[in-house]
């Protein structure tokens, strides 16, 4: 069949218009969630060494070329306990969320655990946009990024038509898979989900616990605000991650101010129960000696290392009694309780030497393990790690 002009412009404007119906537009969703107040890295294990603020920020800004155009999105349970601590580690957190330029952040579950006036005006000095469920709170909040109008929230009944609806949760996955009319669901759960999971016509994703990867989201989106199609990708924030300079000024005015609370709220006890590893050597040289040349002799070198003889948080396992009465209180004031000493695995000694000479405690696992913790001590196995502390050999002989 011969084609006239007119049958040819036809079929070339069916041609054009199918053309531009499938042009996408891209975005990159950089998510975090479940973070749970974890400003830095646990340095106790090479395994454990990953994620933390100043990462996060320093590889963002690396590579903010290659993941433009982005939104930087994170999922709420951002913060960790309510405590003199927790507090400093909420202001460290949203500084540096603002300081990362952070599009939007969830308000959920862990922040409602501190006061209200407290953690709302955190942020609204440090201009962050957030949503939440908080009384005086927007539950959604609406960006246009390019042609395409984004619609956050937090509320589950909050999806509007003609946009891409993201929710913000804190609820595990097997309690959002019935949610309907939502493109996308950011979770900070603390589920780990390895690939997007697709649900009722919305895409899945969770923030990695802690903050020890950077989700990025890559979509492929239509006028409409339709997902043609997405692709999860996990960033490792491990050594080799180049660390933000802004990000640890923040820490370590953090760091700073840390050590005002250990001055502050941490006492010396008048009353001795703890003597110190000097005190006991004196009837059990032998143990003392071989004490000497374990990591725990060293514990408190490794915590001036990496700067953090003043975090209350740390001194814990790299002290004797930290926390408690006669314990460890700072070094200026009892230099002699410091490393992982006897009385740290045996128990308080003062009574020991008053007279009464049996064993003060006898040493099991459940005493290691009150720091040698998942996360601290990934590797640890009972067995293996007693052989190197332990005083059998000697009490044999």
């Amino acid at each position: 069949m011969r084609l006239t002009p007119f049958y040819i412009s036809i079929i070339c404007l069916i041609f054009f218009t199918n053309i531009s119906c499938v042009q996408a537009e891209i975005l990159n969703i950089i998510y975090t969630g479940g973070v749970a107040g974890e400003l830095e890295p646990c340095g106790c294990s090479l395994k454990t060494d990953v994620g933390g603020l100043a990462r996060r920020s320093g590889y963002i800004e690396d590579n903010s070329k290659d993941l433009s155009p982005y939104i930087l999105v994170d999922a709420g349970n951002f913060l960790g306990e309510d405590t003199p601590q927790g507090r400093l580690k909420a202001e460290t957190m949203l500084r540096s969320l603002a300081a990362m330029s952070y599009d939007v952040v969830a308000v959920l579950e862990n922040e409602r655990g501190f006061p209200p006036d407290f953690l709302l005006d955190l942020l609204r000095r440090f201009r962050i946009p957030y949503i939440s469920d908080l009384e005086g709170s927007k539950k959604s909040f609406s960006m246009m990024h390019g042609k395409i109008k984004i619609n956050l929230s937090v509320d589950s009944e909050g999806f509007k038509e003609g946009e891409l609806n993201i929710l913000l949760a804190g609820t595990p996955i097997s309690d959002i898979k019935s949610i309907k009319g939502w493109d996308i669901a950011i979770l900070s759960s603390g589920d780990i989900i390895d690939e997007p999971q697709r649900v009722n016509g919305t895409v899945i994703v969770a923030g990695y616990p802690k903050g020890e990867r950077l989700g990025i989201l890559r979509l492929k989106i239509n006028d409409q605000g339709d997902i043609l199609d997405h692709e999860n990708r996990w960033q490792p924030l491990g050594k080799d991650i180049k660390e933000s300079e802004v990000i640890k000024e923040i820490l370590k005015d953090y760091d700073s101010k840390v050590a005002k609370i250990l001055r502050n709220e941490y006492k010396p006890a008048i009353e001795e129960t703890y003597i110190g590893v000097s005190r006991c050597a004196k009837c059990h040289q032998p143990y003392f000696d071989s004490w000497k040349v374990t990591d725990h002799a060293r514990a408190w070198n490794a915590l001036e290392r990496v700067g953090k003889s003043n975090d209350p948080e740390c001194i814990r396992c790299h002290v004797v009694g930290f926390g408690e009465d006669g314990g460890f209180h700072r070094i200026e004031t009892t230099p002699t309780l410091a490393d992982v000493q006897c009385e740290a695995c045996h128990g308080k000694g003062a009574e020991h030497i008053k007279g009464n000479y049996r064993m003060v405690r006898e040493v099991n696992e459940s005493i290691c393990l009150g720091c040698h913790t998942e996360e601290n001590s990934p590797d640890f196995d009972y067995s293996d790690y007693l052989k190197k502390v332990d005083h059998k050999e000697i009490w044999e002989e």
